[in-house]
C-alpha cells in the first residue's frame, strides 16, 4: 500500500519579524504622529568640542611684557631700563630713531670717550657690540614683548676709521610683521650700513662699516611649554590595596 508523499512544511513566520527593533522609532510612525501641518524635527547633532582654552598670563609674564613695551617706546625708557639690564647700551649712550611708518629706522651711537679707544677713534668693540643692539632693538620694537630675540650670528667688516658719531642704518631682508603673524620662531636676518654721521655741511658721507646679523626669535609661550613638557608629570598617590589598615 503506497502513501502519498507530504507536502514540505514551511517555518511559520513569527510575528514580531517586521517589528521595528526594540528602541527604535519608524519614521513613518513619527510622521503620523505630528499634527497635520507641523514639520518633523531635524535630527539632533552632537554638540561641537570646546575650543583651545587659552592660558592666562601670570602677574611675572604681564610686567615683563609691559616692560618690554616701555622700553622699546622711546628712548627715555630705554635708558632706564638699560640701567638694570643692559648697562653696556647704557653707558654707550646709543640712541633708536624710529620713523612714525615703521619703514625706516636708525641708531646713532655718540663719540663720547666711553665708546672711543686710544688714539681717539671709535672703538671697534664699541661699533660691534651696538651694532647687536642696534638690530635686536629694531626687531624687539616689531615684535613686541611677547617674543624672546637672540642674536644668533654677527659679521662686522670694517671698512675705515670713525672719528664721530657712527649711524646705523638698517635694512631688513624680510617683512618681520608678516613672520609675526604666521606665529612661531623663526630666523630674520637684517643688513646694516655704518656710516660716519655728518657734522658739517660741506663733509660727506662716509661708510665705516658693514654689518649682517641674523636673531632667532621666539615667541615666550613656547618657551613655557618647552618647559612644562621637560619637567616630570606629578605622580598620583597610591590607593592603599583593600582591606589594608
Amino acid at each position: 500500500m503506497t502513501q502519498a508523499p507530504s507536502s514540505p512544511v514551511t517555518p511559520a513566520a513569527s510575528s514580531g519579524a517586521g517589528d521595528p527593533a526594540p528602541g527604535s522609532t519608524s519614521s513613518s510612525s513619527a510622521a503620523s504622529a505630528l499634527p497635520p501641518g507641523r514639520p518633523a524635527p531635524a535630527a539632533a547633532s552632537s554638540p561641537a568640542g570646546p575650543g583651545p582654552v587659552q592660558r592666562r598670563k601670570t602677574l611675572i609674564e604681564r610686567v615683563e611684557a609691559y616692560i618690554s613695551r616701555l622700553a622699546s617706546k622711546n628712548n627715555f625708557w630705554h635708558g632706564v631700563t638699560s640701567l638694570i639690564w643692559l648697562p653696556f647700551a647704557a653707558r654707550s649712550g646709543i640712541k633708536m630713531y624710529r620713523s612714525k611708518d615703521d619703514n625706516s629706522f636708525t641708531a646713532v651711537l655718540p663719540f663720547k670717550r666711553f665708546n672711543r679707544n686710544w688714539y681717539n677713534a671709535m672703538a671697534g668693540a664699541a661699533l660691534l657690540g651696538n651694532a647687536e643692539i642696534a638690530g635686536g632693538m629694531y626687531v624687539f620694537g616689531v615684535c613686541g614683548g611677547d617674543y624672546t630675540v637672540v642674536c644668533k650670528h654677527l659679521e662686522y667688516k670694517f671698512l675705515r676709521p670713525c672719528f664721530g658719531p657712527a649711524v646705523y642704518k638698517i635694512s631688513p631682508r624680510d617683512d618681520v610683521k608678516d613672520l609675526v603673524s604666521k606665529g612661531g620662531e623663526f630666523n630674520f636676518t637684517i643688513d646694516m650700513d655704518v656710516v660716519q654721521q655728518i657734522v658739517k655741511p660741506s663733509e660727506r658721507e662716509k661708510r665705516v662699516g658693514k654689518v649682517t646679523v641674523t636673531f632667532h626669535v621666539t615667541p615666550k609661550a613656547h618657551h613655557k611649554s618647552k618647559r612644562e613638557r621637560r619637567s616630570p608629570p606629578a605622580t598620583e598617590a597610591a590607593s592603599p590595596a583593600p582591606g589594608a589598615e
